[in-house]
């Protein structure tokens, strides 16, 4: 009988995103730099067949968000029938849903690994970012996400991640882009103004965290991330700080300091 299997899924981390165009079958083409974190889903496969999943978010707070957050559709039933294979998975959630930290996406991807599946092509089929989850490491991504050409690995790198506890909605997202217009974003991604439009309280967090760290925060993804980069000792110092305003606050939130590389 086969025995249970450990997998590891990390986040990945959108550095940089820019909208290219819009394909006539309504995907948008991205340019993007995404790197994996160490900040990861685990995932239990076992013979049978079902999934469990434990949310196991290390949340801050106590406003009326700290409930429940919906899971959506789980990726890693669609990698199975994807690579045509049937087992029980006991999935543990380290990362939040719909933060735009590819958590969905790389509980896919590691199931893909399992199974010995590395076609990313077929891979965008299940979510565009898993791909990238697929290959991992650093990577430019572009086409609707298919296309990963590695990058080199740099230093060790240090981020810290503030994420509300809400669900942003990937499509409603790119549908409030193209709404107001197809806008590019001053910071590093073309989303960030639609997210704010989307989601007008994501601005509270920013500026939250803008305060702690004396600079401007940039958007992960679609949203729902605020990170600044810096020296791991004085980000873990500012992750106090944020926490503290996070738990005196209105919502909830994970605040974490990663790393990369």
């Amino acid at each position: 009988m086969e025995e249970a299997v450990a997998l590891s899924a990390p986040a990945k981390l959108t550095l940089r995103l820019s909208v290219t165009g819009v394909r006539s079958d309504g995907y948008h083409e991205i340019e993007a730099e995404m790197v994996s974190l160490d900040l990861c889903d685990t995932l239990e496969v076992s013979p049978g067949d079902g999934l469990e999943v434990i949310d196991a978010v290390r949340w801050w707070g106590y406003g009326p968000s700290a409930q429940a957050v919906p899971l959506g559709e789980n990726l890693v039933k669609r990698a199975l029938e994807t690579c045509g294979r049937k087992a029980f998975v006991r999935l543990t959630k380290r990362i939040p849903a719909g933060a735009g930290l590819g958590g969905g996406s790389s509980d896919a991807a590691a199931v893909l690994r399992w199974a010995g599946w590395s076609d990313v092509v077929a891979a965008a089929q299940i979510g565009a970012d898993v791909p990238f989850c697929l290959v991992a490491g650093r990577a430019r991504v572009s086409g609707i996400g298919e296309v990963v050409e590695p990058l080199p690995l740099r230093e060790l790198r240090s981020f810290l991640l503030v994420t509300p506890r809400l669900h942003v909605s990937t499509p409603a997202v790119y549908g409030a882009w193209d709404g107001l217009g197809g806008p590019k974003g001053d910071f590093g991604n073309d989303l960030e103004p639609a997210a704010l439009a989307l989601l007008p309280g994501l601005r509270w967090w920013r500026d939250v965290l803008a305060a702690a760290a004396g600079e401007r925060p940039r958007l992960a993804g679609s949203g729902g991330t605020w990170f600044v980069e810096g020296q791991r000792a004085r980000l873990e110092r500012l992750a106090e700080q944020v926490r503290s305003e996070v738990v005196a606050g209105r919502e909830g939130a994970l605040v974490e300091v990663v790393t990369a590389g």
